[in-house]
């Protein structure tokens, strides 16, 4: 599977490190009275088929984190970009 870094090109996925679906939002406090939210955040994650967002660190790179759309069942990478863009497009979205 390749990989299309936005800083180094199209590179291998064994450069990458991946963390998971990028669709959860994180909390933004640490009060206590979102602990409830912070474990759905942390512990509770689907693991959907199909076409997913999932961040993505190029270890064996840049070091950048990205988010990278691919499908779970066929591997296929639809592309890439970097995670600031992508949380300010989610941010746009709201």
């Amino acid at each position: 599977m390749l990989i299309p870094c936005p800083h180094c090109g199209t590179r291998p996925v064994e450069e990458f490190t991946f963390l998971g679906d990028a669709a959860p939002t994180r909390p933004t406090t640490n009060d206590p009275s979102s602990m409830e939210a912070w474990y759905e955040y942390v512990y509770l994650r689907n693991n959907p088929r199909g076409r997913i967002d999932e961040y993505a660190h190029h270890s064996g790179g840049c070091r950048s984190w990205l988010v990278v759309q691919r499908n779970t069942e066929t591997h296929e990478v639809y592309g890439a970009v970097t995670a600031r863009d992508f949380a300010s497009r989610k941010e746009a979205k709201a």
